[in-house]
Order: C-alpha cells, then sequence, then structure tokens
C-alpha cells in the first residue's frame, strides 16, 4: 500500500482523486470512487440549485460511508450563482473535504475553516500555487497543460509544473493533467507530488453517468484527439476532438470574431445533453484530456484504482525503494 503527506493528512486509502467534473462527478460517480478507497469529489454546480446539491449529498451518503468531497467552481457567470448557499450545503452536511477552482477562493475560506473543513485549491501555475499556499488552503491540486478542462496559458506540462511546483510549495500536491495509470502515478511520486487526481479516466468507467458512447470514444481516441479552443479569448480549454470543437476552431481563427460568434456551439448545456446523455458525439462540445491515449476499455472504478496501485507498488517496488527517506517518501506497508 502506498501512503503519502496526502494520504494521512487527508485520511483517504489511496493517493488518488477523481476531480470535480461538471455533469459526471454525481453520487453513483463519486459513491464508487471512495468505496474504492480513493477521494472524489461531487460537483456542486451540476446541480441547479444548493437544495439539489443537499439531495445529492444525501444520495451519495447512502452509497458509501467512506470520505468523499465537494468541488466548489467560482467562475464569472451570465446569471448569480448563490456561492454563499452551496457553501453552506456543504458544512452543514459535514464534508470533511473541498475541491476549489476557477477564481479566488479566499471569500469562501474562512467560513470552510471555522467548520474544520480542509480545501483543495486547483492551480494551473507555480505563481498560483504560491498564492493559493499563502491564502491557507490545504493542498494545491497543479494542472499540467495535458488536462481536460482549462490548463491556462503557460502551456506548461507536468513533467515540469509538477516538480517547479514542489520546489516552491510546502503542502501536499495533487499532480493532474495526463494520468491514467500505475506509471504516471509512479512517476508524479518520483517529481515530488502526494496523489495524482484523474478526470478523463472516471468518466471511462462503468459507474459514469454519461452514454456508453463517450465511454468508447475516450477508448478509442488518441493523443492527438483533443482540440484547445477558447484561446483567442484567453480561456484555453483543451476539449475532445469532435465536429463542433473544429468548428469553434475555425470560427475563432477567423480575424474578427467574438465568443458570441462560438457560445453557442460551446454551450455546457448542449454538450451535457447532446454528448453525456444521448450519446450524439458530434453535437456537442465536451471534455476530454490527452491522457484518454492510455485509457484502453471502461472499467468499473474498483478495476481502475487497484490496477493503478498494483502497478505502480510494482514499479516502485523496483526502481525506488533504496532512495526514499521514510520521513517524506511514499512508504508501503
Amino acid at each position: 500500500m502506498i501512503h503519502t503527506r496526502f494520504t494521512r493528512e487527508f485520511d483517504i486509502e489511496h493517493p488518488i482523486v477523481c476531480g470535480g467534473m461538471t455533469g459526471v462527478g454525481t453520487a453513483e460517480l463519486i459513491a464508487a470512487v471512495a468505496n474504492a478507497g480513493a477521494l472524489g469529489f461531487l460537483s456542486a454546480l451540476t446541480q441547479p440549485t444548493p437544495a439539489q446539491l443537499d439531495d445529492e449529498i444525501r444520495r451519495t451518503k447512502a452509497l458509501t460511508d467512506r470520505p468523499f468531497g465537494v468541488n466548489l467552481t467560482i467562475l464569472p457567470t451570465i446569471r448569480p450563482v448563490p456561492y454563499d448557499e452551496y457553501r453552506q450545503v456543504i458544512i452543514d452536511n459535514g464534508i470533511r473535504i473541498v475541491e476549489t477552482a476557477g477564481a479566488n477562493p479566499s471569500d469562501h475560506l474562512p467560513a470552510f475553516k471555522d467548520a474544520g473543513v480542509k480545501v483543495i485549491h486547483k492551480a494551473v501555475a507555480v505563481r498560483h500555487s504560491l498564492s493559493a499556499q499563502r491564502l491557507g488552503v490545504d493542498a494545491i491540486s497543479v494542472d499540467g497543460f495535458e488536462c481536460a478542462g482549462h490548463p491556462g496559458e503557460d502551456d506548461i506540462p507536468s513533467l515540469v509544473l509538477i516538480p517547479a511546483v514542489a520546489a516552491k510549495v510546502d503542502l501536499p500536491i495533487i499532480a493532474s493533467g495526463g494520468f491514467a495509470t500505475g506509471s504516471g502515478l509512479a512517476a508524479a511520486l518520483a517529481l515530488g507530488a502526494d496523489a495524482i487526481n484523474m478526470g478523463t479516466r472516471f468518466v471511462a468507467t462503468t459507474e459514469a453517468g454519461v452514454h456508453m458512447n463517450v465511454k468508447n470514444q475516450i477508448v478509442l481516441n488518441t493523443e492527438r484527439d483533443t482540440r484547445l479552443v477558447f484561446r483567442k479569448f484567453r480561456n484555453t480549454a483543451r476539449v475532445a476532438r469532435n465536429a463542433v470543437s473544429e468548428q469553434i476552431r475555425e470560427i475563432e481563427d477567423r480575424s474578427e470574431t467574438t465568443f458570441d460568434d462560438i457560445a453557442e456551439l460551446a454551450s455546457g448545456a448542449r454538450g451535457r445533453q447532446a454528448v453525456l446523455a444521448e450519446g450524439r458525439m458530434d453535437d456537442g462540445m465536451w471534455w476530454a484530456g490527452q491522457s484518454q491515449a492510455l485509457v484502453t476499455e471502461v472499467l468499473s472504478c474498483a478495476e481502475v484504482v487497484d490496477s493503478i496501485i498494483s502497478e505502480a507498488e510494482e514499479l516502485l517496488g523496483r526502481t525506488l525503494p533504496d532512495l526514499l527517506k521514510p520521513s517524506d517518501s511514499p512508504v508501503w506497508q
């Protein structure tokens, strides 16, 4: 078994995380991740209202007695989001771990800290990680350029970004972006991380509440089957390559275009309905990381976690034990 600062400080069996995924991070998946000994995050804003988040947390608790968290993504929106109400639902339900993402989480930290909630903040750069540490978060989830979603504008891959952050930050680090295998976990630990975060790998599991076409497409896709969109608007996002993402890029590449010209194509509601729910793979934009090249079959969450830990233990046992320092490196028991 692999123990790290992350597993010890967050009381999680395995150093594996399923971060918040809008439209995907719901009770069945997150409970399955928890039951496999990893840490999963419900996506708060997948639920249209705070009351519905309350219901989803209760559903998850009915499916697992192991720890799980809630992701609270803070982004500018057309319609105001009652973040304070979502936060209070999280606290009232006794959730002990929260993942924040998007904007600066400082407005929410005092309430979370007063309630004894540990906060993991997602960052895409060394400077952002240092800012989060100064704010008082408990861990940093570092997104390399390979990740699905928003990797920032610096284009630094995990192989460089993870050790760069580890050299400057004193908190537990969760490596995100490009991870789907035991060799990836072993590499992340060697680079100075304390756990890995996977999104795309957990979408291609039996418990993920998305259409089977999505899971099969991830298995079929290669590392070249993603697209960077919104770069023109300095809000770069990595999504799966399909007819819609190609059309978005074609429109972006024109000299005189604004976000309004792609808004309908890029609609999250459209992607969730057409792709995730109905399996019409070319009728909406959907998120996928380059790690899809490493996903070779649809498995249960338990099978995914077990295979990753077994492979990582074998690799680390072969190559690193004589170099490990018992005080601050992964240990086996």
